[in-house]
């Protein structure tokens, strides 16, 4: 247990960098104990940690990626049929790019080639809600616990929701040119190590430069709500004192857009001042699975009462998973 604790604090965590940063800042006559010196250690402490964790775990996934292209994982989720394929899709999801548009595409093609429309959703519900980078990004600011059972639940969600829409048969409102969409199944090339490394290289530099912007914007934002918004502010809207305030930070997570590592940083700050866990969960997993713009990309793809089913069944699971993490906050934190 302390070696883990070690690894996540230090490691993961980078509490020894937080620490030299506040020295830093201290020679150069910032006191971290100051709003704005608090404000500029936060916001480079967590840029530097997020950056370094990001990069590494890009490239790491990445280089996982390069042996499952669109082909192998069509090939691999139709030899899986029922809740076994839908789970599946969900694991797959995992391994894919970070935000709800990236994987938009993909969710496309795998409609066209054919695959279960319950599947191609459960896939496209995980994908932006869970991957291995946010499992280690919120294990260094939340622990093990919370970002294992985020995971997981995230994972239910995909498989549930997936299950719902197959059962329910909506395949007649997804727009006809995605179902009679001819369907080249090109056998992708063998890839040696050494190009294995360079598409993980080339990744994690393409993959950095879009979600950067994100993440300064979130980490700006954190930063703000760790130093200079009160405490009682935070607590009255996102606290126990507010019995809707899941529903609130579900709403107002959807029409915004960004990964979940622009929205860790803001997660982080409102847990240090007295935001309910399961109200921030919440507001992560609506932002990275709802997001307006991916919104508006899948309405091209499919019509519009299954597109409001998708979003009422990832609401709803969301907001039920940020109840039941409020209730057992106690144990997780």
């Amino acid at each position: 247990m302390n070696v883990w604790q070690f690894i996540q604090d230090q490691i993961l965590g980078m509490k020894w960098l937080n620490q030299l940063i506040g020295s830093l800042l201290s020679m150069l006559g910032l006191n971290p104990e100051t709003r704005i010196g608090g404000s500029i250690q936060f916001f480079i402490y967590d840029v530097l940690k997020i950056t370094i964790l990001l990069c590494l775990l890009i490239f790491v996934i990445s280089y996982i990626q390069s042996y499952f292209p669109p082909e192998r994982s069509k090939r691999i989720l139709g030899r899986f049929h029922g809740i076994g394929a839908n789970i599946m899709a969900a694991l797959l999801g995992t391994v894919t790019p970070f935000c709800s548009c990236s994987s938009i595409p993909l969710f496309i093609g795998f409609t066209s080639a054919g695959l279960p429309l319950g599947v191609t959703f459960s896939f496209l519900i995980s994908s932006p809600m869970v991957d291995l980078g946010s499992l280690v990004l919120l294990i260094s600011i939340f622990g093990t616990k919370v970002a294992v059972i985020y995971v997981i639940v995230g994972l239910i969600i995909a498989v549930t929701g997936g299950t719902i829409i197959e059962k329910l048969h909506m395949e007649k409102y997804v727009e006809s040119f995605i179902m009679t969409a001819g369907n080249v199944d090109i056998e992708a090339p063998s890839l040696t190590q050494k190009e294995r490394l360079t598409y993980a290289k080339d990744q994690m530099l393409s993959t950095f430069k879009k979600v950067l912007p994100y993440i300064l914007v979130g980490v700006g934002i954190g930063a703000v709500i760790h130093n200079w918004i009160p405490e009682t502010w935070i607590q009255t809207v996102l606290g126990s004192s507010n019995p809707f305030g899941v529903v609130l930070a579900t709403l107002v997570g959807i029409p915004m857009y960004a990964d979940i590592f622009g929205t860790i940083p803001v997660a982080e700050a409102l847990l240090a001042k007295g935001a309910q866990l399961g109200t921030i969960l919440s507001f992560m997993m609506a932002v990275t699975t709802l997001s307006l713009p991916s919104l508006i990309m899948l309405r091209k793809a499919v019509k519009p009462k299954l597109l409001a089913l998708f979003v009422g069944i990832c609401a709803a699971g969301i907001i039920v998973v940020g109840y039941l993490f409020n209730v057992f906050q106690i144990f997780l934190i």
